[in-house]
């Protein structure tokens, strides 16, 4: 969170804080943290430099900023998601539509998170630190009801992310499409059964 706590903040105050995150995402998006500047994001969202320094006292800011609200707001969907449903399957399934579902709209989320190994390694780190988290409270209940076999539930985390995380670039991405349904059923049947053959 920047300097500027968004309690202290004025409705209107929210309001330009927001489309300049939402301008700084497509920014660094396009250009990359190295390449984008604080004139360019001020100019396209329509505010002075000055009032962007209100808000956040350096680009480096913003863009800690901007990845700590990615992850908190496709968290927030997916764990909306999953509290609709009932078995750890349905809400597997959910959790996954979700993320695919959000980052549609969001899909700078691939380059802002790559550019922060170079920007900000700690940061790198805590994005997946923080999803992995999820995962693994989410594995530990499910051993624990017998839906998922004992293992290591940190390792069965870092799995299901790579899952999610590829499927997601391979079709919102780089097809600028949602995952196809049968390639997103086929994902899941290798969560919940595995590759390993009938011989």
């Amino acid at each position: 969170m920047s300097e500027m706590k968004e309690t202290q903040l004025t409705k209107k105050g929210m309001k330009t804080r927001q489309k300049i995150l939402a301008t700084a995402e497509q920014i660094f998006g396009e250009k990359g943290y190295f390449e984008a500047s604080i004139a360019e994001i001020t100019v396209r969202t329509g505010v002075a430099q000055g009032t962007f320094y209100n808000y956040f006292p350096t680009k480096k800011a913003i863009f800690d900023e901007l990845i700590y609200q990615l992850s908190s707001d496709f968290r927030y969907a997916i764990k909306q998601a999953m509290e609709e449903e009932t078995t750890f399957e349905e809400k597997q399934r959910a959790g996954y539509f979700a993320f695919f579902k959000w980052v549609m709209n969001h899909r700078n989320l691939y380059s802002i998170v790559q550019q922060s190994v170079l920007v900000d390694n700690e940061l790198y780190r805590w994005y997946y630190e923080k999803i992995a988290a999820g995962f693994v409270s989410s594995i530990e209940t499910a051993i624990d009801t017998g839906d998922c076999k004992p293992l290591n539930p940190e390792t069965v985390a870092y799995c299901l992310m790579g899952i999610g995380q590829f499927i997601g670039m391979r079709w919102v991405l780089w097809e600028d499409k949602l995952v196809p349904e049968d390639v997103f059923d086929e994902a899941m049947e290798i969560i919940f059964h595995g590759i390993r053959g009938r011989g």
